[in-house]
């Protein structure tokens, strides 16, 4: 039966089983299942922060619970894989088939990089990536790090982009070079007939109805949204969006929906279900499809979500690495995790309760100690910060520990890897 309004709480369970959550435990998580998952999603955003485990592998974690790492690098990081990199929301996985589908962002990213504003850096760039292009012809696929030298100078706060690096970076983004998995956490630069069958990406489809197609995925991956929001999930024009929620809504592949408390129109995909109950215990990567686009979370969860790494210490209010704490349908609290392989342990360094929300403590313990596991540490430490940091060191049957000032130290992301 199609619905023409939902109440907040089914938007919130509907978008929650179009995202995963809610199905049955398996005892076994291979490569279907991961393959199936990262369908149904779309994508995977990458980051390269690695404080609690890098961004990538948590939305699958928080679905499917424990998984071996190592069968989603074989997907992700070869360069046979199925999966290949670019700007489909932030830089992000994605099926290397979908690849053409984003042949009309490139052509836009070479027109706008030809702005005068922009031209002064491309034109600098000009003879490095004639030579870059030669050099990948004669070797084949290379990291950045391969073809730097010691001329290179570091620039910028947090990493350096040589013009090495800035023109492969330019080359990735018109599709002149595609990626061919990572070397480490490093991309690798091929030419696009390296790994990708011939014609690809010439064979693109126009720009609408690439568009089309990924709203009508963006509506599928969402269950329910606006139309801000399905344009944020792969970084589309609010123009060609709406256009493109027109045609669906004429093939009947989304409908009109009101949802109580939204002020804008909201469409629901067709397929999608409204399940009377969601059973959910998670912790979210800050760069999960549940809460990447912060307004939607704010609205959807009244959960009010900047992440904190780049705010100086003294100015954190929740801490360096919070995730937001899912329990069924509702963001319950937020904690700031560490994984410390020295010592063994995952140390949650703050703990929050959501106000006016039932943060179950001893849910999240549970989820702690999985988390734990699945990153092959021994135990769950719990310092003293945090609304949340006695019930929940409670749960877990530990005493707290003092909150280090360490755990407040500025940190630089992205220098444990290159993007």
């Amino acid at each position: 039966m199609v619905r023409s309004t939902l109440s907040a709480a089914e938007a919130r369970r509907v978008t929650l089983a179009a995202q995963g959550f809610g199905a049955p435990a398996r005892d076994v998580v291979g490569t279907r299942t991961l393959t199936s998952t990262i369908g149904r999603l779309g994508l995977l955003q990458i980051d390269s922060v690695n404080v609690f485990e890098r961004s990538h592998y948590l939305p699958l974690f928080a679905r499917l619970g424990s998984y071996d790492k190592t069968v989603l690098d074989r997907l992700t990081m070869r360069r046979s894989g199925p999966y290949a990199e670019y700007w489909a929301h932030e830089a992000a996985f994605l099926a290397r088939a979908d690849l053409p589908l984003f042949r009309w962002r490139m052509d836009a990213y070479r027109d706008r990089d030809a702005r005068p504003n922009r031209l002064a850096g491309v034109e600098r760039t000009a003879d490095v990536r004639r030579e870059l292009r030669a050099l990948l012809a004669a070797e084949g696929p290379l990291p950045a790090s391969a073809v730097e030298h010691e001329a290179n100078v570091r620039r910028g706060p947090w990493w350096g982009w040589s013009d090495v690096k800035a023109g492969l970076e330019q080359m990735f983004r018109w599709g002149e070079v595609v990626s061919a998995g990572r070397a480490g956490f490093e991309r690798v630069y091929a030419l696009p007939d390296q790994v990708l069958p011939p014609g690809t990406l010439e064979g693109a489809p126009d720009r609408h109805t690439a568009v089309t197609e990924l709203v009508r995925r963006a509506a599928r991956a969402s269950g329910v949204g606006t139309r801000a929001d399905l344009a944020d999930y792969f970084r589309l024009r609010a123009d060609d969006t709406t256009a493109a929620i027109a045609e669906l809504e004429e093939r009947g592949e989304v409908v009109p929906v009101r949802v109580e408390g939204w002020s804008d129109r909201a469409w629901m995909h067709v397929d999608a279900r409204v399940p009377r109950h969601v059973t959910a215990d998670a912790v979210l990567s800050p760069f999960d499809p549940v809460v990447w686009f912060r307004r939607r979370a704010e609205r959807m969860y009244d959960f009010h979500y900047r992440i904190e790494i780049y705010t100086p210490a003294p100015k954190r209010v929740f801490g360096y690495y919070v995730l937001p704490v899912l329990q069924d349908d509702r963001l319950t609290g937020r904690v700031d995790l560490k994984s410390d392989r020295q010592r063994g342990v995952l140390r949650v360094r703050t703990a929050w309760q959501e106000p006016g929300e039932h943060l179950d403590a001893e849910r999240l313990a549970e989820t702690l100690r999985r988390a734990a596991a699945w990153q092959g540490l021994d135990g769950v430490e719990v310092t003293d910060r945090g609304t949340a940091a006695t019930a929940v060191a409670a749960a877990l049957g530990v005493a707290l520990v003092p909150h280090e000032a360490a755990d407040d130290a500025d940190a630089a992301p992205g220098d444990d890897a290159v993007a």
